[in-house]
């Protein structure tokens, strides 16, 4: 089963994409932000005609992907995204600040947005390695601590145009909150059986308080943690303190995400139309995933395939109806607030019935619906 991914892969990298350039370049920048009195060095990744440290980029203009780093871990732990996006036609930029054991969160967000924007700028200077190589296209990217920290990053930000990240943590500011204000296209991976960041207090969360009009969460089936990155120490040592049984291979984890990933992006950030075709068939036709869409773009009806369960009405004053499939009877119902605060969980025995939630405070709330096979995921609106 999973070879089909590891040959769609090979599809997109060899066939589809025959014009992308098959070496990379790479190069150090040392950013100043001037009005933060701060350099962000960070490590570039580029399309060339020639592997090498400071060699010319190959002819063409290529969207910026800036990448954010978990916890504790190097940009070089993520080579896997420079092997397999870069000669796709993508500038892969690292900033490697908030490295310590008490990294600023706020501080890796602006750092994320800064280098996408002094990218943009790189392409007009005449005396840059990137000048006239750089379409105006900018994703934000970013794995654990990384994830959160894009969408700091991304928060009512008008100079990018898509966010992706990969196991995303909660952050201090609150990535979940900033979510709200993200209203570029969005997709959010998670592993079913990471238990560092679990999708139910992380990624699902995110997902449900997205602003954007195209979001979608794939959760990887048996997926963890740390195998969306290469192995590194210390990723490997916190995971293992948490899950001592992993089901899946590192390589299986890698070639599910990217047979996604690739096509996701070349529609996103590309427009190109029949990549959208292939990333909408292949989510509805994969054995290896489970999935949440909300997507007009894209032409998947999320509410009528995916849920299985409505509440309603929403807003509400507090009164709130469900129904549920027969499927979906039996499961847990857990109620959050918008900064991730369990309020109340509650067990659903019945296809229909009613929750009273007068005595909440007006605002927005995350219900987080878990069977034994699936978890969905509703934001709701008290009035």
């Amino acid at each position: 089963m999973h070879l089909k991914y590891r040959l769609l892969a090979v599809l997109y990298i060899v066939i589809t994409y025959a014009t992308a350039q098959n070496n990379i370049g790479h190069t150090t920048l040392n950013l100043v932000d001037n009005t933060r009195n701060r350099t962000i060095a960070t490590e570039v990744y580029y399309p060339s005609d020639v592997a090498g440290d400071d060699v010319a980029v190959a002819m063409g203009n290529y969207p910026v992907l800036v990448f954010g780093h978990g916890f504790l871990m190097s940009w070089d732990a993520y080579s896997n995204f420079v092997d397999q996006l870069v000669p796709q036609g993508y500038i892969l930029c690292f900033p490697t600040t908030e490295m310590s054991l008490s990294p600023s969160h706020q501080d890796f967000g602006s750092d994320l947005s800064f280098v996408a924007s002094e990218m943009q700028a790189l392409n007009s200077d005449n005396t840059s390695l990137f000048y006239n190589s750089v379409a105006p296209n900018t994703a934000l990217m970013g794995h654990s601590m990384g994830g959160g920290a894009s969408f700091l990053a991304a928060e009512n930000n008008a100079n990018i145009q898509a966010v992706v990240n990969f196991a995303a943590a909660e952050t201090n500011p609150s990535a979940v909150a900033a979510a709200s204000n993200v209203m570029v296209p969005t997709l959010l991976f998670s592993g079913s059986d990471d238990c560092v960041t679990p999708a139910g207090q992380h990624q699902n969360l995110m997902y449900a308080n997205v602003g954007s009009a195209c979001k979608t969460l794939i959760s990887i089936n048996d997926g963890v943690h740390c195998y969306f990155a290469n192995n590194n120490f210390n990723c490997e040592f916190g995971e293992g303190l948490c899950n001592s049984s992993i089901n899946i291979t590192r390589a299986t984890q890698q070639s599910i995400t990217f047979a996604f990933l690739i096509p996701w992006l070349n529609y996103t950030l590309n427009n190109d139309e029949s990549s959208g075709a292939t990333f909408a068939n292949t989510l509805e036709t994969s054995t290896d995933i489970s999935y949440l869409q909300s997507c007009e773009a894209l032409k998947i009806d999320y509410v009528t395939r995916q849920t299985g369960i409505e509440f309603f009405p929403n807003p509400s004053n507090g009164i709130v109806n469900y129904n549920l499939m027969s499927s979906a009877i039996g499961g847990e119902l857990k109620i959050y607030s918008i900064e991730g605060k369990l309020i109340n969980q509650i067990k659903l025995s019945h296809p229909n019935g009613m929750l009273d939630l007068q005595d909440y405070k007006e605002g927005i709330y995350i219900l987080n619906y878990a069977t034994e096979t699936k978890v969905y995921s509703y934001k709701l609106v008290k009035q």
